[in-house]
């Protein structure tokens, strides 16, 4: 990771303290620093991070029967306007051990409130077991702040009776440039009439997973914008714009309309985060025409590799914990226990960022609705190979400004003016 420098931010917020400690599901929760055998923690999501958490508890309590973990669920959303209230008001004291954190997110977190965390320094976690370009979304000058979870690894998820239909296989669009996939996704468009992706309009996924793919970022090591004059943030949106152009990409309205492009069948495939597999798999009728490759990567671009990211999340230990046991909880467990990643798998599909659980016979095993492939085995491969790159301190502010500029450049805006505002626009929010 390269080197991030300190920056400040004024963000006045006028909640109230006691209005932002009160959780959503209504639950009075403990701060950390408790009970010596139990930890508090705030995630999101009961059937994914929450199912994780209780499962950990499990396997941790075989070698230490008295421990507990305090959950307390807490959407995204309302965990970060905690941890900012938090912050300003300097009550440390009311975090709880473990948080959960966006990796997106995370860094500006660690740069705008270094108060809030332990670092990872004297952990027995060993970080050389995950992907250096997930762990560095947590990492704030060679230091770790974060202890990496679920996976955000991109994949190509594809239709293979569409492709058959038009004489390809997976094999065709695995290992190809942005370029090949063009020339294939438009001959498959005029042979079945289906489109091969689809996405939100106005939404930069695509494009922050093609810019991740070439190791490029919006920001340099210093945390200064890169939006302007940034080839690789251009070669990612002309090659956007080719692809709404020629119909390859489905522009829609939400989420929901996206998801529903490949289940209903009108669309044949997407790019998006691993996690997105749950979706497709509730297309019963489509089950076994699914196939999972890597991405296609950028022509002509310096690092350009098949391989990126979109999303994931990262442990943190507190200022405030109960340091010691909090941080071997999570190295016995997220960071030392493919028996944990063997039962959470099936059940809730997260994949390990952790690589030794990729190992496990519980990745390899076939996937009946992708036509037999040992799916979660290849998402652990290609995670290995994700470039890094540098999130800031102003990640949101930087994704909505190039959001704002592909909307303008598709409606007929000079690209460089464009991208050249989005650049103010980030550098005017900085102050």
């Amino acid at each position: 990771m390269k080197r991030m420098t300190k920056v400040t931010t004024a963000i006045a917020m006028a909640l109230p303290l006691a209005l932002v400690m009160s959780g959503c599901s209504g639950s009075t929760e403990t701060p950390g620093g408790g009970d010596d055998n139990t930890l508090t923690v705030w995630a999101w999501d009961p059937t994914f991070n929450i199912y994780a958490l209780q499962e950990a508890e499990k396997i941790y309590q075989a070698d230490h029967p008295d421990f507990k973990l305090d959950i307390v669920e807490t959407p995204w959303d309302d965990l970060q306007t905690k941890l900012t209230t938090l912050a300003q008001s300097q009550e440390t004291s009311e975090l709880p051990d473990i948080f959960l954190m966006q990796n997106n997110a995370f860094q500006k977190n660690v740069i705008n409130y270094p108060d809030l965390f332990t670092d990872f320094s004297d952990s027995d976690v060993d970080f050389s077991t995950f992907p250096e370009a997930v762990a560095d979304y947590s990492t704030v000058d060679d230091v770790n702040y974060g202890l990496p979870f679920d996976s955000g690894t991109a994949i190509q998820a594809l239709r293979t009776d569409v492709l058959a239909e038009a004489g390809y296989t997976v094999a065709d669009f695995t290992d190809i440039t942005w370029d090949d996939f063009v020339t294939k996704a438009k001959d498959v468009l005029a042979t079945t009439g289906k489109p091969l992706l689809s996405g939100q309009a106005g939404s930069s996924d695509m494009i922050m997973m093609m810019l991740q793919s070439a190791g490029a970022s919006l920001f340099d090591g210093d945390g200064k914008p890169t939006i302007a004059d940034n080839d690789a943030l251009l070669a990612a949106i002309n090659t956007y714009i080719e692809l709404v152009d020629d119909g390859i990409f489905v522009e829609v309205n939400s989420w929901d309309e996206y998801i529903g492009t490949f289940v209903n069948g009108s669309v044949a495939g997407t790019i998006q985060g691993v996690w997105i597999v749950g979706s497709i798999q509730t297309a019963a009728d489509q089950a076994g025409n699914w196939a999972i490759t890597d991405l296609p990567k950028l022509d002509g671009v310096s690092g350009a590799t098949n391989y990126s990211a979109n999303g994931g999340s990262s442990w943190a230990v507190s200022s405030n914990a109960n340091a010691e046991l909090a941080q071997d909880f999570l190295a016995s467990t997220f960071a030392g226990s493919t028996e944990l990643y063997d039962t959470i798998l099936p059940k809730s599909g997260a994949v390990a960022n952790w690589s030794p659980a990729g190992d496990s016979d519980v990745y390899s095993q076939p996937s009946e609705f992708f036509g037999g492939q040992a799916i979660f085995a290849d998402v652990v491969a290609f995670g290995a190979d994700v470039p890094s790159n540098n999130t800031g301190a102003y990640y949101y502010e930087a994704r909505d400004a190039v959001s704002a500029a592909i909307t303008k450049i598709i409606g007929g805006a000079d690209p460089k003016d464009a991208l050249d505002e989005a650049q103010s626009t980030v550098e005017f929010a900085m102050g």
